[in-house]
């Protein structure tokens, strides 16, 4: 096995550290909101178009390859309870900078896609309720409003997601308690379940639940980010394991049974033709409530469902870059931490900076004629990128093993470990496969990190003496 990277635990100067305030059923919630998130509610329709009836299979086998992913990160963390995440796990098994340097811009890359795919679908529900103001400033404010509480504080930020995750699961259990009443009313036609149609563009049975598995890994993401609060989280030790598996278990389990029970209440055509499939089970009148009075209820879910997910999203960005400007791989200036609320406010400010960008840009394209369905490709980017990611990830748990085992950690499954290595591998592959414009856009987002990637290689020095090996951490000092 290789040698471990350079330390990286010394503290640095001038009190810059992240405050540990997150206890392990806080850290439980994030997870579990940031995993069932916005997904759920809109991506229903399109597995159930590629599987049939039996769609819930592929939210199934999809999160169990999530889950096991997860027990990778749940090792790595409990090793290195930092921030950075994939970043600095990769720094760690290979010692590699550009490969560092590409596996931190390719999350920010993801992580930045999702938050901008996300926001434009907030202002696509925020126009069902209120029509006025223009699509591009309610996305902007949104973004603003969720970095101001990011800026706030952690502890602030978690516990709002607690809280919107409650609602998040609520609108869930809506749709659990009309599936239960279908199955009473003896409605429910249960050979729907078993149904897979290959009569479509997949010809096999195996094709048809891939493409699902596929469609839905939006929905599966976002536990990653848990691990970027590693360094703000009490007795990490304790806490990662139960949170983080336990969350992705829990979201599993709502992923199968809502989907049960939209196949049970509302015919799949109909489910395959929406873009909000959630809301036609709703729309089915099947409850004694006014159905205006559920949809407005239903929209208002989405967008708390929404704004939780890309709440966590922007959380963790300034998180990434805090933790790799302390390896040594972007510039040391997203390592400052505000003297008072304790945030990685500059790191903050860039995240936010670039999202809105994204959406002003997107929004120009968009108007322009470009014939692209802009929300649906960042979300592709984002699978592709975080697969590759997570596959990377649990290569670098194999790699680590025997090293930097001296304190209490966390060890995953081996042989799960492969099973999730060719899991990720196989639904990688198939996503190019289906849309391959979508690596056009992964290396634009990419290129974009050239830009920090030239600041710390030509200026970074600037930041450490030179006795000062790349890979340490370095002391914030104003630049």
């Amino acid at each position: 096995m290789s040698t471990a990277s350079p330390d990286t635990t010394a503290e640095p100067e001038g009190g810059e550290e992240l405050k540990r305030t997150i206890t392990g059923r806080l850290l439980f919630f994030y997870t579990l909101g940031d995993v069932l998130g916005s997904g759920i509610y809109v991506l229903v329709g399109l597995v159930a178009a590629a599987v049939g009836g039996a769609f819930w299979i592929a939210f199934a086998l999809g999160v169990s390859v999530a889950a096991i992913t997860g027990s990778a990160y749940a090792e790595l963390v409990t090793k290195y309870p930092r921030a950075a995440g994939a970043s600095l796990y990769v720094n760690k098994a290979f010692g590699s900078r550009p490969l560092t340097f590409l596996i931190t811009v390719s999350f920010l890359a993801a992580s930045m896609a999702a938050s901008g795919s996300l926001a434009v679908g907030f202002a696509s529900y925020f126009d069902t309720l209120w029509s006025g103001p223009p699509a591009l400033l309610v996305s902007l404010v949104f973004v603003a409003l969720l970095v101001i509480v990011n800026f706030i504080g952690i502890t602030e930020s978690v516990v709002m997601n607690m809280l919107m995750t409650f609602v998040e699961v609520g609108g869930l259990i809506i749709v659990l308690i009309i599936g239960i009443v279908v199955i009473f009313q003896g409605d429910a036609d249960f050979g729907v379940l078993t149904h897979i149609d290959t009569s479509g563009e997949f010809s096999s049975p195996a094709l048809a639940i891939l493409a699902g598995i596929s469609f839905s890994f939006f929905a599966m993401t976002g536990f990653e980010n848990t691990a970027n609060v590693a360094e703000e989280t009490v007795d990490p030790y304790k806490a990662f394991p139960r949170s983080l598996v336990g969350g992705m278990i829990v979201a599993g389990l709502v992923y199968v049974l809502v989907s049960m029970a939209a196949a049970l209440t509302v015919p799949t055509e109909t489910l395959a033709s929406s873009d909000a499939a959630l809301l036609e089970v709703v729309k089915a009148d099947v409850l004694p409530i006014s159905v205006d009075f559920m949809t407005t209820l239903f929209s208002v879910i989405a967008l708390i469902a929404i704004t939780n997910t890309t709440l966590v999203t922007i959380v963790t960005q300034p998180r990434v870059l805090y933790g790799m400007a302390k390896e040594d791989v972007v510039p040391a200036v997203f390592a400052k931490v505000h003297p008072v609320r304790r945030s990685p406010w500059v790191g903050l400010i860039f995240s936010g900076a670039v999202v809105g960008a994204l959406l002003v840009i997107g929004t120009l394209v968009t108007e322009a004629g470009g014939g692209i369905d802009l929300v649906g490709r960042l979300a592709t980017v984002t699978v592709v990128l975080l697969l590759a990611i997570y596959a990377l990830v649990i290569v670098a748990c194999l790699k680590l093993r025997g090293q930097d085992e001296d304190g209490p950690f966390f060890r995953a499954n081996t042989p799960l470990l492969f099973v999730g290595l060719v899991g990720n591998l196989a639904i990688l592959y198939f996503t190019i496969y289906d849309d391959p414009h979508s690596l056009i856009w992964c290396a634009g987002l990419l290129g974009v990190g050239l830009v920090l990637f030239l600041a710390e290689y030509f200026f970074g020095s600037r930041d450490r003496s030179n006795a000062v090996e790349p890979g340490t951490a370095v002391a914030d000092k104003e630049l």
